[in-house]
């Protein structure tokens, strides 16, 4: 009988200490400095907005993940949505979103064909989003308020969150390349540095607001986006090895290092403040040059589209869309794997290209200057 109340003590004990353990692996998975995500940007972070604000989306999109439009510029997940996913959020809802929307994790102020700078001057061509920056850092500034009014719910936040927040900032394509076909690199070149100074102060804003940490994602290599490489003029001579434009992509090169240089500055006049300068221009130029070398097939050939041919882009005819040309009806269908591309639609990436290239970003290679975030997160796998 002694021994085997010894038996069970010893029973006891095991199952006790299964239990803490599990309760501790559960806190650690669990813990993450970042309790929610403020996103600000364009279609390559839009999860819903633009197309909440203007209903139509046509069926290619989504067929990879959501089985649906879902309101994303891709096939599949965005590099927003991976990012929640490996802090254990829920996909973060657009601000525009009134129908089943929940903030108590963040919100999502992108939108498509978003801009930095004002889109109502002579310096942007038609098609542009109005929810540009300075709209979205005003919306910021109301949902902070009405989160400081009303308190936690439901579908609010507590206010305590803004300073327990991590701060993405994902946009200036549009700017660089609205205006390309008409006023050329010269003239795009002169509104970079105001392109620039402007995401700097949006920076400043969003620390006044309680931000203290912030990826500002770089510009991504547009001269080997198979839509732009359709549709800007250029000579074979203009063309690197890999087939993209090297006259534009160097001129992406500057505008990140003009990038990277505010951001230093910003640092310095932020002193508590964690300002990253995220380069996911280096892994979209190497999943373009060496696609097979990442497991996919077809670096500068979208898979959305029509025309076949080395881009599969037809500026007249976007992915989804069926159009009349010459007196035959034409219509930009999706390939049956997407999972072999760079490029979903000739202008973003598919969901395989976004989940390679969060997994740079999480592993930390990517940041300038250096940042922990995997210490300051237990991460969870974004399979």
């Amino acid at each position: 009988m002694g021994g085997l109340f010894v038996v069970r003590q010893v029973l006891a004990k095991l199952v006790l200490l299964v239990v803490i353990l599990t309760l501790l692996g559960s806190a650690c998975a669990a813990k993450c400095k970042y309790q929610a995500i403020f996103n600000f940007g364009d279609s390559n972070s839009d999860t819903g907005g633009f197309f909440a604000a203007f209903p139509s989306q046509p069926k290619p999109y989504g067929m990879t993940y959501f089985k649906r439009p879902s309101g994303r510029a891709a096939d599949g997940r965005l590099i927003i949505d991976f990012m929640a996913q490996a802090f254990g959020l829920p996909f973060i809802s657009p601000y525009l979103q009134s129908i089943g929307s929940n903030y108590r994790h963040g919100v999502n102020y992108a939108t498509l064909a978003s801009t930095v700078l004002l889109p109502n001057t002579s310096l942007f061509v038609s098609g542009i989003s109005p929810f540009y920056l300075d709209i979205q850092l005003n919306q910021m500034k109301a949902f902070k308020a009405r989160v400081l009014e009303d308190g936690p719910s439901e579908i609010l936040p507590s206010p305590r969150i803004f300073r327990r927040s991590l701060y993405t900032i994902y946009i200036g394509q549009n700017d660089f390349t609205s205006n390309l076909a008409s006023i050329g690199l010269s003239g795009v070149k002169q509104y970079l540095p105001d392109v620039v100074a402007h995401i700097a102060g949006t920076v400043k804003e969003l620390y006044n607001l309680g931000g203290r940490t912030f990826l500002v994602f770089n510009l991504g290599p547009v001269g080997c986006y198979p839509g732009f490489l359709a549709q800007l003029p250029h000579q074979s001579s203009d063309l690197d090895e890999y087939g993209c434009m090297t006259q534009y992509n160097n001129v992406v090169e500057v505008y990140n290092g003009m990038l990277k240089d505010a951001l230093l500055q910003t640092r310095k006049a932020l002193p508590h403040a964690s300002i990253i300068y995220v380069d996911i221009n280096s892994v979209y130029l190497d999943l373009f040059r060496r696609p097979k070398e990442h497991g996919l097939m077809y670096g500068t050939k979208a898979c959305c589209g029509t025309g076949g041919g080395d881009y599969n882009f037809d500026p007249q005819v976007f992915c989804g869309t069926t159009k009349l040309i010459s007196g035959k009806s034409v219509t930009a269908q999706a390939c049956n794997d997407p999972q072999n591309y760079v490029s979903w639609d000739g202008i973003h990436a598919t969901e395989a290209a976004n989940k390679l290239i969060t997994s740079a970003i999480l592993n930390g290679s990517l940041f300038d200057p250096p940042f922990p975030l995997n210490k300051l997160c237990r991460l969870r796998s974004i399979g």
